[in-house]
């Protein structure tokens, strides 16, 4: 099934909500997290959503992408458009599959507890595949293969509460045989890596972590081994990373851990996924998130840029990290060249509504979280939300963000389409056809819609014409563009206070910035190395369990709001 990219082949004339609108050519290509892809329903109850576990293969010009439970695969070649590919000839129906490729063949191995059966297929956009082994030497779960430079294969897995993560050479000129015995490469430290503990929030010390979801790279000679923890469920679900100079090991943690870790914002958690390389040398990460509210395994998927510093350290760059991002068109080396300065204009916006279910309001479309949503009170054509962004902004993107209350549907099925209206007004009275999907003939369950030209209004209304099933919902009605005020005042005033009982906690307090909506918390091991993100709105102090307790912190707190953002004003420590 075509998937529909960044541009709406539907989208019927764009249209300003003002008279005369001053043309302006945006930048082109963006995409926004979740990833827009016909994310399949379970075969088992509840009805739900799923896509998880993915791996991206560079393959013959094009992107595979391959995730659990998905019954087929996708394909892509700039990573906005994707098709899918629908076959049951490799069992697309188990969790972690993964995939290389060997010269002019793409191989494809999925977790299993009984057997693990190697496939092959020269032209995987056919759907056709064929057995390159029929039974690896134990069944593998969470696998991951790698080809070295030399031309040696290794195959590595893993996804226990109890046992580690594992590694062993392959033969693959000889049935794929492993030579040698499995080598133990990565235990958990729940003492020492507070990324490990489970829990939103980490907070759940009494359990055993699970590490999972292997995958290697190679650069500059360093080989970088990393898994998943500490759950899938959880929003801190992160990737972490250990270095080593032979694929085998001996590893030891990446002092930056987890290198990819997103666990607040309208998405939450990076984990298990997959780091490539795009056409053009870019490196990039795509992972798992969570919302797990319908059932533990309601799960979505995020693209986030990756990067190798100086000095050899792997980090991703999570900030804004579900706003608009522009896909480049050439070698980039840092995040500012690739986000666009769109900032959120919905946030906590006031929502008319048609009907709602009394526990599921109208505030839930607009507080920037997945896990809580809009219900209408039916699926019936014409029920419809209004948003109120206040007064007039520039509005350059839309994303709507279905949630699909109370249906029935199970496995991936066709004709499952959100067909809708999208209008704009400047004053609530006169409307302008913003984008037509009352013919849609795609199945997008995070609608985004970049907008060929920017249009000035204050209030966007999307009515209703058909749902897949059950009723109108909507998590995120999500708009992006410009204000019209001034962005927020520099934080100065930050204090850092590490937990000496447990030093894997931090506790920061700030004082408000003026009109900042939120703020992104950059920290890291070293001044010049501030690469993780915290994102909070409105608060104004928080606590982060997912340091390593042997290493010092640095902190500095960027303000923004929907006129811009502001980076912070002052770096401190925590020791």
């Amino acid at each position: 099934m075509k998937q529909p990219g960044i541009f709406l082949l539907l989208l019927v004339g764009l249209y300003s909500c003002q008279t005369q609108p001053e043309p302006e050519t945006f930048v082109p290509a963006t995409t926004c997290n979740p990833i827009n892809i016909s994310y399949r329903f379970c075969t088992d109850e509840p009805s739900r959503r799923e896509a998880a576990d993915p791996t991206v293969v560079w393959f013959r010009g094009r992107y595979i992408l391959f995730a659990s439970k998905s019954g087929g695969y996708w394909h892509s070649t700039d990573l906005k458009e994707w098709t899918f590919v629908e076959t049951y000839e490799i069992p697309t129906e188990e969790y972690a599959p993964t995939a290389i490729a060997i010269n002019d063949t793409l191989y494809f191995l999925a977790s299993s507890n009984e057997q693990s059966t190697l496939y092959y297929s020269t032209d995987p956009l056919s759907g056709k595949w064929n057995v390159a082994k029929e039974k690896l030497e134990v069944p593998v779960w969470d696998p991951a293969l790698f080809l070295d430079d030399d031309q040696r294969l290794y195959l590595f897995w893993g996804c226990s509460n109890v046992n580690p993560i594992y590694g062993v050479e392959l033969d693959y000129h000889n049935n794929f045989n492993f030579m040698g015995k499995p080598t133990e490469l990565i235990h958990t430290d729940t003492k020492i890596h507070g990324w490990e503990v489970p829990g939103d929030f980490n907070t759940l010390t009494q359990q055993s972590p699970w590490i999972e979801g292997a995958w290697i790279n190679k650069h500059h000679g360093t080989y970088y081994l990393q898994y998943a923890g500490p759950g899938t469920e959880f929003k801190s679900y992160s990737d972490a990373v250990y270095v080593s100079e032979n694929p085998l090991g001996p590893y030891t943690v990446q002092p930056h851990n987890p290198f990819a870790y997103k666990p607040e914002g309208f998405t939450s958690g990076a984990g298990h996924g997959s780091t490539f390389k795009d056409r053009y040398g870019n490196y990039w990460h795509i992972g798992t998130s969570t919302i797990s509210i319908k059932h533990v395994f309601e799960r979505r998927l995020g693209l986030y840029p990756a990067f190798f510093d100086s000095l050899g350290t792997l980090y991703t760059v999570t900030a804004f990290g579900d706003y608009p991002m522009i896909i480049p068109q050439k070698k980039i080396s840092g995040f500012n060249e690739i986000f666009p300065g769109w900032m959120l204009l919905s946030y906590n916006k006031k929502v008319e509504v048609s009907s709602a279910i009394d526990t599921l309001p109208a505030l839930f479309m607009t507080d920037e979280d997945i896990r809580t949503y809009w219900a209408a009170a039916s699926g019936n054509a014409n029920e419809f939300a209004t948003l109120d962004l206040g007064s007039v902004m520039e509005v350059y993107a839309v994303q709507l963000n279905f949630a699909e209350h109370r249906t029935t549907i199970l496995g991936r099925q066709k004709n499952l389409f959100h067909r809708y209206m999208l209008e704009c007004s400047s004053d609530g009275s006169h409307w302008t056809l913003l984008a037509d999907k009352s013919e849609n003939t795609t199945d997008n369950s995070h609608d985004y819609m970049e907008l060929n030209e920017k249009v000035a209004c204050r209030f966007l209304k999307v009515t209703n014409v058909q749902v897949p099933g059950g009723n109108f919902a909507i998590s995120g009605f999500r708009v992006f563009g410009k204000g019209n005020g001034t962005a927020p005042e520099a934080v100065q005033h930050v204090e850092a206070t590490r937990n000496p009982e447990d030093k894997k906690q931090v506790t920061l307090h700030w004082e408000k910035s003026g009109t900042a909506t939120g703020y992104n918390i950059h920290y890291g091991i070293a001044k010049d190395q501030l690469y993780q993100n915290y994102q909070v709105y409105e608060d104004t102090a928080v606590t982060i369990r997912s340091l390593n307790a042997n290493l010092d912190y640095y902190f500095t707190i960027e303000s923004f709001n929907e006129n811009g953002l502001v980076p912070g004003g002052v770096v401190v420590s925590a020791k």
